[in-house]
């Protein structure tokens, strides 16, 4: 029998922020939600972790454009912009990751500035499985981290879609977690905003 790889599952961002009517929606953002609650549930009745990364930022940052930044003011600590989609699967097993407080770090990544890494090294995973939003930023940034922290990586396109800023960001960045070693599962073409 092969050996069993420790897997954890990363919802990324899910926000309402990113999701319909927010301060920066992704488009079709609210479908990933019935994908990553399904994972979510399997995932806690193996009793594998699961993790929901959040952006935090405090009310005056740089990462906003009115402070020098690139982004209109979104999931602001303790606003209804930054609590997660309310359909989003809430759990007391499920451990939150706030980012984006930092102002010295892009806070795109999971990693970035937290004690993510450590978190699923301290309980012996190996593999992680990411989905949420968005694909061509910190989805994106949250695979390569992982992969750079030494973790096998599956990012869940089924479970992801794009700002696309530009119309082919979403594209380019399933094609970047590729190349780096990421396995890229389901529909790329969900993932970067191009429908079924």
């Amino acid at each position: 029998m092969a050996e069993h790889k420790k897997k954890a599952l990363l919802v990324v961002d899910v926000q309402n922020d990113f999701c319909a009517g927010g301060a920066l929606a992704v488009a079709g953002g609210d479908e990933v939600v019935p994908a990553l609650d399904r994972l979510m549930k399997e995932f806690l009745d193996r009793n594998e972790p699961v993790f929901k990364t959040r952006d935090w930022h405090p009310a005056k940052t740089k990462h906003f454009a009115a402070y020098g930044g690139a982004w209109p003011i979104h999931c602001v600590q303790g606003t209804r912009g930054a609590e997660f989609h309310p359909d989003l699967l809430d759990d007391p097993r499920i451990k939150i990751i706030s980012k984006g407080m930092n102002e010295s770090a892009d806070g795109y990544s999971g990693f970035d500035g937290t004690n993510l890494a450590q978190l699923l090294r301290e309980e012996g995973v190996e593999e992680v499985w990411v989905g949420g939003l968005a694909t061509d930023y910190c989805v994106k940034h949250t695979v390569l981290d992982a992969l750079r922290e030494g973790f096998r990586v599956k990012a869940l396109a089924d479970a992801m879609r794009p700002v696309n800023i530009n119309p082919n960001d979403g594209a380019q960045a399933i094609e970047e977690m590729r190349n780096a070693g990421a396995e890229i599962v389901g529909s790329a073409k969900k993932a970067t905003g191009g429908g079924e």
